[in-house]
C-alpha cells in the first residue's frame, strides 16, 4: 500500500529524489496520432503560439515534448494565426500528415513531412466560409468522403458538419448542417445564455456514426463529455439517454471533456481529454486517458460505457 502511494504520488505531481519521478502533462483538448509502434500527443498549451508533441509506445510512459522546432510540431508564423491556437488534430491522408487546428477563431489546415513537423502552410490562410469556426475534427468516411465537424460561434457553441473539398483545400459551404444544440439539462449546468456544445470526435462503428461532445463552459466544474447517434455523417442525431458519459460524477476530477479517441497496444478503445487542474483551479488543464468500448444493446444497437476504474493523468519524466 506505500509503495503504491509513492508511485501514485511521483506519477501525478513532480518528486525530485524518487527514482521514477514524473511531471503531469498540461495539454488542454488533447489528441493523439499513432503510426507505426509511436503514439503522438497533441494539445492546446504551452508557453508559445503553436502546438506541442510528446511521443510514447505503450501510452503510459511520455517523452518530450519533442516536436522539431524546440519541442513544438506547429508554431506561429509558419502557418495560419496569430494567436488563440487550440486543439490541434492530426491525421494522414495520401501519404501526408496534417494537422487541423484553430487560430484567431478559424480552422487551418497545415502539412507536415512527419508527425513531429513541422506543419505549415505554402500560403497562410484559413479554410474560409462564413462565421467563426472552432474546434476541427476531419474525418474521412469509408466511401472517401471528407467531411469537417466544427464549432460554429453563433448563439452559442453549437455543431456543424461540411463537407470537404478532395484536396482538403475548403469547405463546401453549400452542404453545411447544423448537428445539434443544446436540449438537455446537464449541457448548460449554469443557465447561460449562450450555450456551448464542442470538441468534436466521430467514430464510425457497426454502420452507424457516433458523436462526442463536451458541454458547458470549459471552466465550469460540470464540463463533461456526452454522444449521439445517427444513421449517416450528417444525421438524424439521436443523443444517448445516459448523457453524460464523462463527467465530475464518472471522474475523480472537474472540467473533463474535450477529447479524442485512440486505439490501444491490446486493440482497446482510449478516450484521451483535459481536466481542471485542481478542485479550486481551472488552468493549466491536465491530460488524461480513460478507457470506452461499445456495449450491444440490440440486434443493431450499441452504447458507449466507460471505465472509470482505468482512469489515469499522463505523465512524462521530467529528466527526458
Amino acid at each position: 500500500m506505500v509503495l503504491s502511494m509513492l508511485f501514485y504520488l511521483a506519477c501525478a505531481f513532480k518528486a525530485p529524489g524518487l527514482p521514477f519521478a514524473r511531471e503531469a502533462i498540461f495539454l488542454a483538448d488533447p489528441t493523439v496520432f499513432y503510426e507505426k509502434g509511436t503514439y503522438y500527443l497533441y494539445g492546446t498549451g504551452g508557453s508559445r503560439d503553436g502546438f506541442l508533441v510528446y511521443t510514447s509506445t505503450n501510452l503510459k510512459d511520455w517523452k518530450g515534448p519533442a516536436g522539431v522546432k524546440e519541442g513544438y510540431a506547429l508554431l506561429k508564423g509558419e502557418s495560419y494565426g496569430t494567436k488563440g491556437f487550440w486543439a490541434p488534430q492530426v491525421f494522414k491522408y495520401q501519404g501526408k500528415y496534417y494537422m487541423a487546428y484553430t487560430a484567431d477563431e478559424n480552422i487551418a489546415i497545415a502539412t507536415g513531412d512527419s508527425p513531429l513537423g513541422p506543419f505549415k502552410q505554402t500560403t497562410l490562410k484559413a479554410l474560409g466560409g462564413t462565421g467563426h469556426k472552432i474546434d476541427p475534427f476531419v474525418f474521412i468516411d469509408d466511401d472517401g468522403k471528407i467531411y469537417l465537424y466544427h464549432v460554429r460561434l453563433d448563439k452559442g457553441n453549437r455543431l456543424f458538419v461540411t463537407a470537404m473539398e478532395p484536396d482538403l483545400s475548403g469547405l463546401k459551404e453549400t452542404t453545411t448542417q447544423l448537428c445539434f444544440e443544446v436540449s438537455d439539462v446537464w449541457e448548460n449546468t449554469a443557465h447561460t445564455g449562450w450555450p456551448v456544445t464542442e470538441g468534436p470526435t466521430v467514430l464510425k462503428y457497426q454502420q452507424k456514426y457516433y458523436l462526442f461532445y463536451s458541454a458547458n463552459d470549459f471552466r465550469n466544474v460540470d464540463y463533461a463529455v456526452g454522444y449521439a447517434v445517427a444513421p449517416t455523417p450528417y444525421g438524424p442525431w439521436k443523443k444517448y439517454s445516459g448523457n453524460p458519459i464523462i463527467s465530475k460524477q464518472h471522474i475523480p476530477a472537474q472540467g473533463t471533456g474535450h477529447g479524442d479517441f485512440i486505439t490501444g497496444p491490446n486493440g482497446d478503445l482510449w478516450y484521451v481529454f483535459h481536466t481542471h487542474a485542481g478542485n479550486s483551479k481551472v488552468s493549466p488543464r491536465k491530460t488524461a486517458l480513460v478507457k470506452a468500448r461499445f456495449i450491444k444493446t440490440g440486434p443493431t444497437d450499441y452504447k458507449v460505457g466507460i471505465d472509470t476504474a482505468s482512469f489515469y493523468y499522463l505523465t512524462t519524466n521530467k529528466d527526458n
